[in-house]
């Protein structure tokens, strides 16, 4: 059994390192060889476009990082919530919540290095119907995070712990 709970352990921490190295490698397609900060915009598909953006607040903007201190406040705090993340995941024993956390904390491992490196948050890609966006333009991070908050929300409404517990 307890092989059973270090696999899923590790399984998280593979999810968080494949996520943040998928992110940090599109931002870097986006900025360097596709040299999206220049270009700005690059129409791919009728409802998607890649369209460079600094991010330098947290979630849908809000707290937007107005000086020097505010950033490292900012990433101290995001480092706090994904140290939280990742302490919870390798206490976690159910895989469902550990795919779940290992998301969010490859998610925010990939905006915590942004806002280090560049004092914001590169977003890029940009889902839209003519002129209406249902989402704020966002990154692989963003997404993992979305989805894995998800995940975990779900879980906790849908799926009873005895019965997977006993799987």
């Amino acid at each position: 059994m307890r092989d059973l709970f270090t696999r899923n352990r590790l399984i998280g921490l593979a999810i968080a390192a494949v996520i943040f190295a998928s992110d940090q490698f599109v931002k870097w397609l986006v900025i360097g060889p596709l040299q999206l900060r220049e270009r700005y915009v690059i129409d791919l598909l009728p409802f998607f476009d890649l369209r460079y953006t600094e991010n330098r607040g947290v979630s849908l903007g809000l707290f937007e990082a107005t000086s020097a201190e505010m950033r490292w406040v900012l990433v101290g705090v995001t480092a706090l919530i994904a140290i939280v993340v990742a302490v919870w995941m390798m206490r976690e024993r159910l895989l469902g919540d550990i795919i779940g956390l290992g998301m969010i904390l490859g998610g925010a491992l990939g905006n915590i290095v942004d806002r280090t490196k560049f004092g914001y948050v590169i977003d890029y890609a940009d889902f839209h119907i003519g002129d209406f966006r249902p989402f704020l333009i966002f990154n692989v991070a963003d997404a993992a995070i979305t989805i894995g908050v998800v995940i975990i929300l779900a879980r906790s409404f849908f799926v009873s712990e005895k019965a997977e517990a006993t799987v």
